[in-house]
């Protein structure tokens, strides 16, 4: 796994519920937003666990919309008020967090030599 599918991984949970709290969204949808504001997915079916373990946890729900003509039904998820707090905290965690990092890598080096 490289890098960034491990740094997506810790923050996918925080990115779906915030696109989600904007709107109700599908699967395929969520994706498509994610990639639209530079968070690329590197398989587009991994959100759906992590959309279940949401949801198993109260911060969504969801229900399903038929297509039209042909295709099986879409599954739309909304934001609880469970989620929307959560959302909250994970925002300043988030924040902090963010700081703390781009602080210690104002201090790094490239680790070339000086010679």
């Amino acid at each position: 796994m490289d890098h960034r599918s491990q740094l997506l991984k810790g923050v996918l949970d925080m990115c779906l519920l915030a696109i989600i709290s904007e709107e109700t969204s599908y699967g395929y949808e969520m994706a498509e937003k994610l990639g639209a504001k530079g968070v690329h997915l590197t398989n587009e079916g991994s959100i759906y666990p992590t959309l279940s373990r949401m949801q198993r946890s109260g911060l969504i729900d969801s229900y399903f919309v038929e297509a039209d003509g042909s295709g099986p039904p879409r599954k739309y998820y909304n934001i609880t008020n469970s989620g929307h707090e959560r959302l909250l905290e994970w925002r300043e965690e988030w924040s902090s967090l963010r700081d703390g990092v781009d602080e210690v890598m104002k201090g790094a080096t490239d680790g070339r030599s000086n010679d």
